[in-house]
């Protein structure tokens, strides 16, 4: 029999935080309404906190939810939750249900990521409207809808809450003039040339926090059947409307960033996070990560052409290394 590993200094160190679960899985959901279709594809990591201390201090694997349990889980609730097409309400469906169902389990952080799937519109006739089919999809973008929930039963598993933070990731976005960088600090370093109309691009990371949500208790125990039964009054603007406030947070990003005369992207930031803060009061703060894409002009000199001039400038290099990263978090007062 091999000897077990016995660490020396046992008294010199101690546990303090403790996390697992299951990363990667995937999910593509098909939900059938006779011939109409809808089609979810997620990305799911499903993580629990709790009185888990001695599967690692004393090898003790009475207290392990197994990994391999936490996917199954995980497909069990895609097949069988009503809110498995809403990522904000299958997450905290999904991290209710972990709770709950396990005494010693405190705390579940579900984060999930959805991509893009649109209907194909179809032609029905010279001059009329497309029409989306019910049954195909092609992905119209790479960017990404997000979804980050904590839901913690700490205080006991009829006082949970839930913490959500949602957002859109890889948003890609250009514009050909309204942008200027001009009045920077100029010393000893400084080569970059000011600008007064220029390209401006990013790939837009955004994320917003809701306010804290009240879990009731699951009425079977285990969370396996949940609901907030919430009026679409009371849900307006909360997670559990989260299919429309993505929806307003992407316009309101993508509507600022096309008409703002942009004297900086740090400027433009605060003007996209502002806005989104001002029309959605369940929102406590909103964070931006925006890498500059640069595209510099073609010095063209050599051979008589002006290409460098703003009005002349039509022929770019694009550029992905190395690139500005302008990030900046805007809160509620």
């Amino acid at each position: 029999m091999s000897k077990v590993y016995e660490p020396e200094g046992e008294g010199l160190s101690y546990l303090s935080h403790a996390r697992y679960g299951k990363d990667k899985v995937r999910v593509f959901r098909v939900v059938r309404d006779g011939a109409w279709h809808n089609v979810v594809e997620y990305n799911v990591t499903a993580l629990v906190e709790g009185d888990i201390d001695v599967s690692y201090t004393k090898a003790d694997n009475s207290v392990v939810v197994a990994t391999d349990s936490i996917k199954n889980i995980t497909y069990y609730l895609a097949k069988t939750s009503p809110h498995v097409l809403h990522p904000e309400r299958f997450a905290l469906h999904l991290g209710t249900h972990l709770v709950s169902k396990y005494a010693h389990l405190k705390k579940a952080f579900i984060t999930i990521e959805q991509l893009r799937w649109q209907r194909i519109p179809i032609q029905q006739g010279e001059g009329q409207d497309a029409t989306p089919h019910s049954h195909a999809f092609y992905r119209d973008g790479d960017d990404k809808r997000t979804v980050e929930a904590e839901i913690d039963a700490s205080a006991g598993k009829d006082q949970i809450v839930a913490r959500v933070t949602s957002g859109v990731r890889d948003l890609l976005v250009l514009k050909t003039t309204g942008s200027a960088f001009e009045s920077f600090v100029r010393d000893e370093y400084t080569t970059l040339v000011e600008v007064n109309d220029r390209i401006f691009s990013t790939s837009i990371d955004l994320t917003y926090r809701f306010a804290p949500l009240r879990i009731p208790a699951p009425a079977d125990g285990e969370g396996k059947v949940f609901d907030l039964a919430l009026s679409p009054e009371q849900a307006k603007g909360t997670p559990w409307d989260g299919d429309s406030v993505v929806a307003a947070a992407r316009g309101i990003t993508l509507e600022v960033f096309a008409i703002d005369e942009s004297a900086s992207v740090q400027a433009t930031l605060y003007k996209m996070a502002q806005r989104i803060v001002a029309e959605y009061p369940h929102i406590t703060s909103v964070t931006y990560n925006l890498p500059n894409k640069h595209y510099v002009p073609v010095d063209m000199k050599y051979i008589g052409l002006d290409n460098m001039s703003p009005p002349k400038a039509e022929v770019f290099v694009p550029l992905s290394a190395p690139s500005g990263l302008i990030s900046a978090t805007v809160s509620r007062k």
